[in-house]
């Protein structure tokens, strides 16, 4: 495994700061599946760790607050067969969620107006759907 979970250009959270727990997958395998502890639960403090930059700490915590459990993210990898695929799996996933989570936020929408033409465009087809629906109706008398 790779010395670190490179986040982005610059963070990297160290090995040491990340844990792994294997356990039995679920699912079709044969025999394979009641031996092999292929399943890999990794975590990471993000609350508490030292390697998450200060001015992203605030923003990582509020945007993952749904999955985190006392400040640990908790990433599960069981789709492969081996325990090493699933490591690799685990880890890859974990690195895109606080990319995910440590991206910045989008600029704020400036508020315009319908143009002129759109408004007309729009009155024209509700006229259009008003004479189809006209048409529809019998004789009245």
């Amino acid at each position: 495994m790779p010395d670190g979970l490179l986040v982005t250009g610059a963070w990297t959270v160290p090995d040491a700061e990340l844990s792994e727990r294997f356990s039995r997958s679920s699912g079709p395998g044969g025999q394979g599946v009641n031996t092999a502890d292929s399943r890999v639960e990794l975590s990471f403090d993000v609350a508490g760790a030292a390697s998450v930059p200060d001015h992203l700490r605030a923003r990582v915590l509020d945007r993952l607050a749904g999955r985190l459990v006392d400040g640990v993210l908790t990433v599960v990898a069981s789709e492969h067969r081996t325990q090493l695929a699933n490591r690799k799996a685990a880890r890859e996933r974990m690195a895109s969620v606080l990319r995910d989570a440590c991206a910045p936020p989008p600029p704020k929408r400036r508020p315009t107006r319908p143009t002129r033409g759109s408004q007309e465009r729009r009155i024209a087809a509700k006229k259009r759907r008003g004479q189809l629906k006209r048409g529809r109706q019998g004789p009245s008398e």
